[in-house]
């Protein structure tokens, strides 16, 4: 059986921006009246036809009277006093979304609750998962603990359908108390609920009400084809079908906020875990646990995240990359040790950690037989050094190049990241340099026209006379690619050659006599650069 809970953040605009008003405020400053619960305090938020109306109430101006979608003139006319502070929908939303990322401690799959009037709720698939947590009401009172003593207010509901745990969220017995719905006893439940707690629009509302249908149970007895008629569906989802979805009847997707990883280990304690000491201690726990059943299925993870449940109510996470699938629970933790432990930030402590394998691929067994014992070694040795520098220093920072498609020696390899690639050996042209100069540098050379190499040639103030020499090899211009200068791309002459002192070098020639030049004043003559040196 399916289950879903619904928690309600009961004025969760009010909390975010209380908790932002408090953190940004000076420990010698006045005291903020809006801070004080018992003044009147309303959030503003324009409409469409740019009228400022109420967002959202604190209890003090709910119980004066005021009602959320009122405007506020009309607000003020009836509380002088009512306190107004712009509303920010996004604030709102970063934080819900932060909070369903710290619910994950209860089910990887946590969804925002987009239904009525604002985002003010979470829906939790805890399907299976239950007994973890001492059985249904005690997790349903663990939520609300937690909420409540990171100062938000709530109400959670456990039913078969996000439809019946979000009817009995807001419109179950009083908070406080356990409103768990199962297949036996859901419909009757929702039947003494209000309308309103199907998730309708305000149109359909007005037109149920017309007809006398107060309650969901009213619903019940009435002919489907009837009421599909005369509550067609707008712009929204309709009666009919958010019934139907109520009662289990149609399927209702929940799009988590993080997709849910297939594999997983967490732990929770009683006593806050605050010192690197204690937190590294139970990753070995959570790694060992990972490790099990992605053995057991013949997987292996390129890619995990740590995440820690602090007790003020915030998450902290460090992840970690792999260029192989791997399931070996001790090079993971040496792997969180080089990506540094000390990065999460603990605060008060953590009262939960969670270990998921982000990226899982297949982990296809090796035939020892058709290829090199110490080549596989070797090659995994590679491997496993690049992990470790890559979490020590950064993805960004380890770097293989990567040969590409281009007659320019400059141009035919780049710099990737070496995490996922195995540096393979150089498969160019023994006959050129390892290392080239970037930029080539300018030399004066000697050299019989048109096509001659250099006799003699000047580099860094020293005068070199030349022995031996073989080339020239062409390499002819790639048009498509224009100078960053503008100047016209020209064919390149190479030339190897070694000085009376035996060192060897490798020059080029960029510019054809007779062809790319023929004299002319406006022309630019060929010139001679040094690009490497051989060994």
């Amino acid at each position: 059986m399916r289950r879903i809970v619904s928690v309600w953040l009961i004025d969760w605009p009010i909390a975010v921006w209380r908790r932002s008003a408090m953190r940004a405020r000076r420990p010698a400053s006045q005291p903020d009246p809006a801070l004080d619960p018992k003044n009147p305090f309303a959030l503003i938020l324009k409409n469409s036809r740019g009228a400022a109306i109420i967002h959202a109430l604190n209890p003090a101006a709910r119980s004066a009277g005021l009602r959320r979608g009122q405007t506020q003139a009309d607000a003020l006319a009836m509380i002088p006093h009512l306190i107004c502070k712009p509303a920010d929908i996004e604030a709102d939303a970063r934080a819900l979304t932060a909070l369903a990322v710290w619910a994950e401690r209860w089910s990887p799959s946590v969804s925002l609750d987009p239904a009525g009037e604002g985002l003010e709720g979470l829906f939790l698939d805890v399907t299976g998962a239950t007994h973890l947590f001492g059985g249904e009401a005690a997790l349903l009172a663990q939520i609300r603990g937690r909420l409540a003593g990171a100062g938000t207010r709530a109400r959670a509901a456990m039913a078969p359908t996000p439809g019946a745990a979000w009817a009995l969220a807001r419109w179950g017995e009083a908070e406080g108390g356990d409103c768990i719905a199962d297949e036996d006893n859901a419909r009757d439940l929702l039947s003494a609920l209000p309308v309103e707690a199907l998730r309708i629009d305000d149109r359909t509302l007005t037109q149920a009400r017309r007809f006398g249908l107060k309650r969901i149970g009213d619903l019940y007895p009435m002919p489907r084809a009837g009421l599909a008629r005369r509550f067609r569906d707008g712009d929204g989802v309709g009666l009919v079908q958010r019934l139907d979805q109520a009662l289990g009847f149609a399927g209702e997707a929940l799009t988590p906020v993080r997709p849910p990883p297939k594999y997983r280990a967490w732990q929770a304690w009683m006593e806050p875990v605050g010192d690197m000491e204690g937190v590294e201690a139970r990753l070995a726990d959570l790694t060992a646990d990972l490790s099990a059943p992605l053995v057991r299925d013949g997987q292996g993870a390129k890619a995990l995240t740590l995440t820690g449940f602090r007790s003020d109510g915030r998450t902290t996470s460090l992840s970690v990359r792999m260029g192989r699938p791997g399931r070996e629970a001790g090079v993971w933790l040496r792997l969180f040790r080089e990506a540094g432990l000390g990065r999460l930030e603990l605060g008060f402590g953590l009262d939960a950690m969670m270990l998921t394998a982000d990226e899982v691929e297949e982990m296809a067994a090796r035939q020892g037989a058709l290829e090199s014992e110490a080549e596989a070694k070797q090659a995994e040795s590679l491997a496993a050094l690049i992990d470790r520098l890559t979490a020590r220093l950064g993805e960004d920072r380890v770097l293989t190049p990567e040969p590409v498609d281009s007659w320019l020696p400059e141009r035919a390899e780049r710099w990737r990241p070496a995490l996922g690639r195995s540096p393979a050996a150089a498969e160019g042209d023994a006959r050129r340099p390892i290392l080239l100069l970037d930029p080539p540098e300018p030399v004066e050379a000697l050299a019989e026209l048109p096509d001659g190499a250099p006799v003699r040639f000047t580099w860094r103030r020293l005068s070199r006379r030349v022995t031996r020499s073989d080339g020239p090899e062409r390499l002819s211009p790639e048009w498509w690619r224009p100078r960053p200068d503008d100047r016209q791309v020209r064919t390149r002459d190479y030339y190897r050659v070694e000085d009376e002192a035996g060192g060897r070098y490798w020059l080029f020639r960029e510019g054809l006599y007779g062809r790319e030049y023929s004299g002319a004043a406006e022309e630019r003559a060929p010139s001679w650069w040094m690009h490497g040196v051989l060994p």
